[in-house]
């Protein structure tokens, strides 16, 4: 295995070479489940995060409809100056989506395994209830470990 893969048991992935700022998983009703902020330069407070997981998950669905393209499945890259929004939906309308550096390369790949890491740690967890906030010390930890091997592959380039 190459330094920038990670290997999640029997899948091999290439990590991210950028920095994320912050980490957002919306249920399919637009609820923010899970939010994690990375040391992005401006801090978002509780409700400011709930805010912006509601307007996401709102500017989401609207693109769907909006779309001049049949079979549309919304966003999944919103770049601006200073930063990218990546966005991956889950087939159970689950959104995951990261606030990385601009010009970030692989971001999908990383959102693929941090869903990975939600369907090992989260749903498979005996008392996580469906569509709540996730509570989840296995979740946290091994997410941890990704970003932190992320950041080290970050550094190496």
């Amino acid at each position: 295995m190459n330094r920038n893969s990670l290997d999640l048991g029997h899948s091999c992935v290439i990590m991210a070479l950028a920095a994320i700022y912050s980490l957002f998983i919306i249920n399919k009703s637009g609820g923010l489940i899970y939010y994690k902020d990375y040391g992005s330069a401006g801090r978002t407070d509780t409700n400011d995060s709930l805010r912006l997981a509601s307007l996401w998950h709102s500017m989401h669905a609207i693109s769907q409809q909006l779309s001049p393209t049949p079979g549309c499945e919304g966003i999944d890259l919103l770049q601006a100056h200073n930063f990218d929004l990546h966005c991956f939906q889950s087939l159970t309308g689950t959104k995951f989506f990261a606030v990385c550096e601009t010009g970030a390369q692989n971001i999908e790949t990383l959102l693929k395994v941090i869903y990975e890491l939600y369907t090992d740690f989260v749903l498979k967890n005996p008392f996580y209830e469906m569509e709540m906030p996730i509570r989840c010390e296995l979740f946290d930890l091994n997410l941890a470990q990704v970003i932190q091997k992320d950041r080290v592959t970050l550094l190496g380039r």
